[in-house]
């Protein structure tokens, strides 16, 4: 007959349930992964397959404390916070993508077609749903899920469980890193912006020395044609930015797990 005492049980509760709230928050929260289009069963399958092979990892670093006491709760929402964390760094790329489609959109005169995105649960701009699908092609296709997977792996040799987790320096790194929404958003809109800005420049004058000419009829087509002329062209170099802001945010959640290198799996 199999005996287990409670405090082995504690042990695999411990070892089962920090990690899995970690490696959940982060299944919630990355883009690819937290997509609402994937059931709930299949995320919470990933998450607990992926905890189940870190176990034997994470069991010679547990802190001896019940984790159904008030610090072993402490301790699970703190796993928690550094999986939304990381989830929180690659989603700030995506944003940042659909905010240049929704700034080219506006310019091209498509403020008007939106719909409804699931995933924001908020409305978004055709042309920034378009780059974002674009961006998720692109983040597959350069393994950025697998990324992930080894990073979320290999943080709890760097970042056990614990009470040592998260610092004021880590809350500042992510809140500074929130500004890349802004800063890529506008950097990836910038060509086709410029573009559409001498457009209108050249339409402002050319009312001013036709008056009767229907600047609504004309306007409106040839900024949409020119819009998606430039952005077609821009695509080639849309691809190089992307990557290069994936790979920032894969170093900052290398920098905030203190890892130096991916081995990926």
């Amino acid at each position: 007959m199999i005996s287990i005492t409670t405090a082995e049980l504690n042990t695999l509760l411990a070892a089962f349930l920090w990690p899995l709230s970690r490696i959940l928050a982060l299944v919630a929260t990355a883009p690819i992964f937290g997509n609402p289009s994937i059931p709930i069963r299949v995320k919470l399958g990933l998450a607990t397959a992926i905890t189940i092979l870190v176990m034997p990892l994470v069991e010679k670093s547990l802190p001896p404390i019940d984790p159904a006491s008030g610090a072993g709760l402490i301790i699970l929402m703190q796993q928690a916070f550094i999986g939304i964390a990381i989830g929180f760094v690659m989603r700030v790329v995506f944003v940042a993508v659909e905010m240049a489609g929704e700034l080219i959109g506006l310019q091209m005169g498509l403020g008007f077609a939106i719909f409804f995105d699931p995933h924001n649960s908020g409305q978004i701009d055709i042309i920034g749903r378009f780059l974002g699908v674009i961006a998720s092609l692109a983040f597959l296709a350069i393994d950025g899920h697998l990324m992930m997977i080894a990073l979320i792996s290999q943080s709890f040799g760097t970042l056990p469980v614990g009470f040592e987790g998260t610092t004021e320096g880590t809350l500042t790194t992510l809140a500074n890193w929130g500004g890349e929404i802004f800063k890529s958003g506008l950097q990836l809109s910038l060509p086709v912006l410029t573009v559409l800005l001498i457009t209108n420049l050249a339409l402002g004058v050319l009312t001013r020395v036709a008056p009767q000419l229907n600047i609504f009829a004309v306007g409106f087509p040839l900024t949409l044609s020119i819009g998606l002329f430039v952005l077609a062209l821009s695509m080639p170099f849309f691809a190089p930015i992307l990557e290069h802001l994936v790979h920032d945010g894969l170093n900052l959640i290398m920098g905030i797990l203190s890892i130096n290198k991916i081995n990926m799996p």
